[in-house]
């Protein structure tokens, strides 16, 4: 399967659970996308755990001229604060819409878990066709010891016993996929 057919595939299977998916062209893209999505939704913080020092100044230069705080680490300490989180994938699957971080960081896991919503970027590169074809980069990755994987698929959701179903409940009530184009 092509690059161009994973995207796409990625993009539809990610659209059935829910979750909001578009192209970037870079991280110049994705940072305004955040804050977009942030002030779109009357969001006033962002935190952005994994993000290398170069970008996150860019980021809080752009919350600046917004009127948005960037919440700094440890986010244990703003565990009721947080409105978007923006972080990185390590991968996608596009059988099932599913994106795959390194969530070793109890930040990156705060985050992740406890913003009201989600905005996560990943390398069209780095999307493949099916859980299989990570198996081996897995192995590999329970071979340097403990660590803590996320397979996120979609917004938190839940259904009680009446079938009900609930968004956000036990995580993000949404989900912003930004599939970044290597240029």
């Amino acid at each position: 399967m092509g690059k161009k057919e994973l995207v796409n595939r990625m993009k539809e299977k990610a659209g059935l659970v829910q979750a909001l998916v578009s192209t970037v062209t870079g991280m110049g893209e994705v940072l305004g996308r955040a804050v977009d999505i942030t002030l779109g939704q009357g969001g006033k913080t962002i935190v952005a755990p994994g993000l290398d020092p170069e970008n996150l100044k860019r980021l809080e230069a752009l919350c600046r001229t917004a009127g948005l705080t960037v919440l700094h680490p440890p986010f244990r300490s703003h565990l009721s604060a947080i409105h978007t989180a923006l972080t990185p994938a390590d991968w996608a699957i596009a059988e099932t819409g599913t994106l795959v971080l390194d969530s070793g960081s109890e930040d990156l896991r705060i985050a992740t878990m406890l913003s009201e919503t989600h905005v996560a970027w990943v390398p069209a590169s780095r999307i493949v066709p099916d859980a299989a074809a990570l198996s081996a980069r897995l192995v590999e990755k329970m071979k340097s010891g403990p660590g803590y994987l996320a397979f996120i698929t979609g917004p938190s959701r839940t259904a009680d016993i009446e079938r009900v179903l609930a968004i956000g409940v036990h995580g993000p009530q949404e989900f912003h996929i930004l599939m970044m184009e290597e240029i």
